[in-house]
């Protein structure tokens, strides 16, 4: 724009024309726009859409069910990375209520906090493995979700890991080797004779 006077008057002449991005014609997300019935500018997702890197199309991974029940077997491979990585997980996101060993005693517990069931109850040690990760998906009771925090292939890492701790407490010792239940038997007698102020 360039300033003229003439007289007493100001005359503002345009020199050219200039249009910068931010003056651009667009539709303004959730504002109004005549050019639709609806006179909306956002316009809804076509039917079908699916955002890049949320296509959910293996129900038993995502969801914890298959045919609507809770599946019993991990739908991911079950290794040892896979069980260090749910130690590891579950130390950080479950011990604060249901303690190291999953009794139910964890930190917060102690200090008034409601205690969650114990992983070692006869009722959770039947559930399915789904059930684990359906409860960490969607919470239960006093416990909320953990979808955001905790991704999906973490949510089955943690599942397995609570599988493993309740076989670890349950363990028939019939079913062990003679050199194993020779393991248990020397570290139960350096339990009970140890000093009463380590006990």
């Amino acid at each position: 724009m360039r300033r003229l006077q003439v007289g007493g008057a100001v005359l503002l002449a345009a020199l050219g024309c200039r249009q910068d991005m931010h003056d651009q014609p667009k539709f303004k997300p959730l504002a109004q726009n005549d050019f639709y019935a609806d006179q909306r500018a956002a316009r809804p997702a076509v039917a079908g859409t699916i955002a890049r890197g949320q296509l959910r199309d293996d129900s038993p991974l995502y969801t914890g069910k298959a045919d609507g029940k809770f599946v019993e077997l991990l739908p991911v491979p079950l290794t040892a990375a896979l069980l260090d990585r749910g130690r590891e997980r579950f130390t950080i996101y479950c011990t604060p209520c249901h303690g190291q060993t999953g009794r139910g005693d964890g930190m917060v517990v102690r200090r008034g906090y409601r205690r969650p069931v114990s992983f070692h109850t006869d009722r959770l040690r039947g559930e399915r493995v789904g059930y684990y990760y359906d409860v960490m998906t969607n919470g239960f009771g006093a416990m909320p979700d953990y979808a955001t925090q905790i991704s999906v292939k973490d949510r089955w890492a943690i599942a397995a890991y609570v599988r493993a701790l309740q076989l670890s407490q349950f363990v028939n010792a019939a079913e062990l080797d003679p050199e194993a239940r020779k393991q248990i038997g020397a570290a139960a007698d350096s339990a009970a004779a140890a000093p009463a102020e380590h006990k």
